[in-house]
């Protein structure tokens, strides 16, 4: 094993700042996460409003919503080149500010063609960010925190759209789209400033071989000296390994049936049909017989608050009850849901009233 015994002026620093430090770059990254998924919530709310202003026809509307994926797809092909070239820092710098001017172009939309455009590039800010966030985060979370942070960072999600759905009640009484859209630039804005500071990932410093520049990052970042330097040396060592990597996927069945189960549950995930309820959400309500918008909103952050608990009980509870045990449970109370949403939503086509739908009950 190679091992660098480089004793430079940086002295160690017992219990020092190191975790402060490591928490910021925590909410570096969660804020990222907000950032992404406060669009998630606030087209939501948007939508009906772009829709009378526009004019626009359903598919038009779907034109609107899902051009932010279409986006993401973009931005997810080539993001794995541009964080190892730029550095996971840069990467994100870059998003955040494609944020910015997505955000800032949706909000000045002046044609439904123009408003299309800006929010593509949304989306490859979404897809730049959704791959180089978690992977910074994992790279300077030490590794008795790492778990718990990934965790955390999943709770952002839901705290990003219940962020929006709460904008967007609030905006929704004067119905002014561009605001919502428009307020998605300023914590973007504030990421910009805040990833300015932040160092580099150690491990693609190490990469790069700039090994002196990794310790320094990790010396800051864990409690001791002789720490960072044992994970330096992990690193070196795993990126020769590294190289090995696609023939053990080959080779190894055990290897491929993983990457198979996570690819799947991935696929699974979006095949549920969340993400559309949560853009479509105030539409739903509509259909169901909430007649005004404010009413149609605050079922939408019921919504919002909803997915927000229950994230909340699964980032604390999943180590005690295991991952299988939550699989089964989350995917079994989403099948009944999706179940029930879409009989209620068959009724109301075919009979065309409203009370088909208990959910019209509440209005």
């Amino acid at each position: 094993m190679v091992t660098i015994n480089t004793e430079s002026a940086l002295t160690p620093r017992s219990l020092r700042d190191t975790r402060a430090y490591e928490y910021v770059c925590f909410g570096s990254c969660c804020g990222r996460r907000i950032v992404i998924c406060l669009d998630i919530g606030v087209i939501a709310g948007a939508l009906p409003f772009i829709t009378d202003h526009f004019v626009l026809t359903s598919r038009l509307q779907e034109w609107v919503v899902s051009s932010m994926m279409l986006g993401a797809a973009i931005g997810a092909l080539f993001n794995g080149w541009l964080s190892f070239r730029l550095g996971r820092k840069y990467s994100l710098m870059a998003g955040a500010i494609l944020f910015v001017l997505g955000s800032i172009g949706s909000a000045f939309a002046t044609s439904v063609e123009m408003l299309i455009a800006a929010r593509v590039v949304l989306g490859i800010a979404v897809g730049i960010a959704s791959y180089t966030a978690p992977l910074y985060l994992s790279e300077m979370a030490s590794e008795n925190v790492r778990g718990k942070m990934i965790s955390m960072y999943q709770l952002m999600v839901t705290l990003g759209i219940v962020l929006a759905f709460l904008s967007d009640t609030a905006f929704s009484y004067s119905g002014n789209w561009r605001a919502m859209l428009g307020v998605l630039a300023l914590p973007a804005v504030l990421l910009i400033i805040l990833v300015v500071f932040l160092p580099n990932s150690p491990r693609w410093l190490a990469e790069k071989g700039r090994h002196i520049e990794a310790e320094e990052v990790l010396r800051m970042l864990r409690d001791t000296s002789e720490k960072a330097r044992e994970e330096l040396n992990e690193i070196r060592e795993s990126l020769k390994l590294k190289q090995g990597g696609w023939a053990l996927f080959k080779i190894n069945r055990n290897v491929r049936r993983a990457v198979f189960l996570g690819m799947l549950l991935q696929a699974m995930q979006q095949f549920t049909g969340m993400n559309i309820i949560m853009y479509y959400a105030p539409r739903i309500f509509k259909m169901a017989g909430f007649t005004t918008t404010e009413q149609q909103m605050i079922a939408t952050l019921v919504v919002g608050l909803t997915f927000m608990f229950a994230t909340f009980i699964a980032v604390f509870t999943v180590d005690k009850a295991g991952r299988k045990p939550a699989l089964k449970i989350g995917f079994s109370v989403m099948a009944l849901g999706t179940l029930v949403l879409g009989y209620c939503l068959m009724q109301l086509i075919t009979v065309r009233l409203p009370v088909a739908c208990p959910g019209s009950l509440l209005a």
